[in-house]
């Protein structure tokens, strides 16, 4: 069946759909447009402050409908096509883009972490002003509590709330702690204790909306709580709703919350991904792969491309990508995923998704091709050099940061090349703040290197209180504070 349905993604393909000699696909945010000479100053991810003028014959769309220039504004996400230097397409997206960002930075709020991976789920923080070393044994240790019971979950940050899931006795708990102190503001039960031999307790972090918070445990179970109390909003199981029995070790997607709704990967009869209305949980749309395959470890990833907004995710078979307004199918790739376990989220820049696992698999870029109407994909390479199991990576500047099983290694995007690689720290989950990438050991030592293609250089290294599990949970930095989770453990550490 994986056959059958990885050849049926394939065909999907338009082999050898590359872009044109001389053409080029821009994804960015406009920061400043001049009305009179037509020119627009686009921010890129990688590379900011490109500029652009739009010729009498550029077709310019917004939201997918037919606009001129005028109709853009500064903030929009749009997608700039241009051959041989012209610009022949501006495709825009009405409402504000989050804040412009300095190349290799996040947009998002600082001091917000509201979900998985961050503000733009990329592992990327955009705090600022951090130590540019830590001393001798580490960061200065501002709070460290037990009592948030076994799990693999992370944590989430809004303001003076921290959210992080994990089991107390029979039940499955969310819990809300004070930022400052660590202190228990309240503690809801959420699902059924999820108890496995490779460590009990949830693995999906929570996500915070707003005034409400979203949680997924490892049995399925899906709440809307307040954020200020606890109080349960409403709730189901995921599994049960969509007909899909649970996966080896539980389920361990982070739910996303994407404007009116929330979207999760149940791999269920003819639900692959599943869109519902976030203030009920009605269903809004659902995507059927061929054969219904389960779904993996990793969380979805939004993004935006051709005017479109995509979410990329694992499913057991393969690496999908879902149009976010309809749950379409648009692309799949079977390559990266291996039949174990796909753990690690797909990260993206410009016009091209890279997705690793572990087990011997390795990583796969894939490039995408067209507009709204019709997005192609084609595979670019497919590298051992990465697998990548479930620490995460990190994109910055064309380059790939990430644990090649017990190896970090940087890795040039476009052709996979490898620039460095470093086995000091061994296996571990990864994220990028201030010019610097923070690598947890799951064995133990937490060490902080610049993040630069020219070589490792680690400017800070220290062993946080252990557990007698692998230290899952991946780090998080936010309010100028570092947050390690270890299964009934949390640390804060002071590093501005």
């Amino acid at each position: 069946m994986r056959h059958r349905w990885g050849m049926l993604l394939f065909s999907m393909f338009v082999l050898g759909c590359g872009l044109s000699a001389g053409a080029a696909v821009i994804n960015g945010v406009v920061a400043s447009l001049d009305a009179e000479s037509h020119k627009l100053t686009v921010d890129a991810p990688a590379k900011p402050g490109q500029e652009f003028t739009a010729e009498p014959k550029t077709i310019i769309t917004l939201d997918g409908k037919k606009a001129t220039f005028a109709d853009l504004a500064e903030g929009q996400r749009v997608t700039i096509n241009t051959t041989s230097g012209k610009v022949t397409k501006i495709a825009a997206r009405a409402g504000a883009a989050p804040a412009k960002a300095a190349p290799g930075a996040a947009r998002g709020a600082a001091g917000e972490w509201t979900q998985y991976g961050g503000p733009n789920r990329d592992n990327i923080s955009p705090e600022t002003g951090l130590l540019a070393s830590w001393p001798e044994g580490g960061p200065e240790l501002k709070w460290s509590i037990r009592g948030v019971g076994e799990g693999y979950a992370s944590v989430a940050l809004s303001g003076n709330k921290l959210l992080t899931m994990g089991n107390r006795g029979n039940d499955e708990m969310t819990f809300c702690l004070d930022v400052e102190t660590g202190k228990e503001l309240w503690a809801t039960p959420t699902g059924k204790a999820y108890r496995e031999g490779q460590g009990n307790g949830p693995r999906g972090t929570p996500t915070i909306d707003g005034d409400k918070v979203y949680v997924l445990g490892g049995n399925g179970d899906l709440a809307c709580l307040e954020l200020a109390s606890g109080k349960r909003v409403w709730g189901g199981n995921i599994l049960q709703e969509f007909g899909a029995p649970n996966i080896t070790w539980g389920i361990s997607e982070s739910v996303l919350i994407d404007g009116p709704n929330l979207v999760c990967t149940p791999g269920g009869q003819g639900a692959a991904m599943v869109a519902l209305d976030k203030t009920k949980g009605t269903v809004q749309w659902k995507t059927a792969l061929p054969g219904n395959p389960q779904t993996g470890y990793s969380s979805i990833l939004p993004i935006e491309f051709g005017g479109l907004r995509i979410y990329v995710n694992f499913v057991h078979t393969g690496v999908i990508a879902v149009d976010a307004q309809t749950g379409k199918l648009l692309w799949g790739n079977t390559s990266p995923a291996n039949g174990t376990a796909n753990c690690s989220t797909p990260v993206f820049e410009g016009d091209s998704v890279f997705a690793a696992s572990g087990y011997g698999t390795g990583g796969t870029l894939i490039k995408m091709s067209g507009n709204r109407n019709n997005i192609t994909a084609q595979e670019v390479y497919h590298t051992k050099e990465m697998k990548n199991h479930h620490g995460g990576m990190v994109v910055l500047d064309g380059h790939l940061y990430g644990a090649d099983e017990a190896i970090l290694k940087c890795i040039e995007l476009k052709s996979g090349e490898v620039k460095w690689q470093n086995r000091s720290v061994g296996k571990g989950a990864i994220v990028y703040a201030d010019g610097k990438l923070i690598l947890r050991s799951e064995g133990g030592p937490v060490a902080m290197c610049k993040a630069t293609p020219a070589g490792y250089e680690e400017v800070g290294r220290f062993e946080p209180p252990r557990s007698d599990k692998p230290a899952w949970p991946h780090p998080v930095v936010a309010q100028g504070c570092l947050f390690l989770r270890d299964m009934d453990q949390l640390h804060c550490y002071k590093i501005k």
